[in-house]
């Protein structure tokens, strides 16, 4: 009886000493990978902040345009406001889908400001041969990049973490570690389709 008693008590050392070591394992890489996710958060926002750092002097450089379109600035002026004030921790990746949807919504508001006064501007041959113009005009257009690109390390990141949560056994650990998956970025709904400008035609460049 003894020796069954004994038995048991060795088979279960072992059993603990098994998911001990297996916690720590799952607890350590899903550490890692969590703060990969955060650091490439922090490019994300890196790059959207380059954006946003860039509108005032394309709003200053674009109405000094004679006759050009006020409503089309008002809009951009109006959409930077609202994506600052779209509180997200800048120290960690989005927690739920509802934080990265509201910071899409209003970046994504932003990019549809900024895609008219680009449609905009092409009615005015005189503001596209400035150089200041073309110049904020080609680095907008690389930020734009740059904000797809890191958008896109960022969901592969997300990616590889999620994988990791949702792995046996690491699945038997996450959720009592405190690892939640992450919400991944998503397209933005008509960014496929150019956007839609009404031109004021009685209000024309002369």
């Amino acid at each position: 009886m003894k020796k069954y008693i004994l038995g048991f008590g060795v088979l279960a050392m072992l059993l603990f000493l098994m998911l001990f070591v297996g916690g720590c394992n799952s607890y350590n890489n899903l550490v890692g990978l969590s703060q990969e996710t955060d650091k490439q958060w922090a490019q994300v926002q890196s790059v959207y902040q380059r954006r946003a750092d860039l509108i005032p002097n394309l709003v200053q450089t674009v109405s000094g345009a004679a006759n050009f379109e006020k409503s089309t600035l008002t809009e951009i002026t109006q959409a930077r406001a609202s994506v600052g004030q779209v509180k997200v921790n800048p120290n960690g990746a989005p927690a739920d889908t509802v934080e990265l949807e509201k910071f899409e919504k209003a970046q994504g508001q932003l990019s549809s400001a900024l895609s008219r006064l680009l449609v905009v501007a092409e009615r005015y041959p005189d503001l596209k041969a400035t150089t200041n113009f073309r110049d904020l005009q080609s680095q907008l257009e690389g930020t734009e990049n740059r904000i797809t690109v890191e958008r896109q390390r960022f969901n592969q990141v997300v990616q590889h973490y999620n994988t990791a949560v949702k792995r046996f056994p690491t699945v038997l650990f996450a959720s009592m570690l405190g690892f939640q998956p992450k919400p991944y970025f998503s397209a933005t709904a008509g960014a496929e389709n150019p956007p839609k400008v009404e031109f004021n035609f009685d209000n024309k460049p002369k």
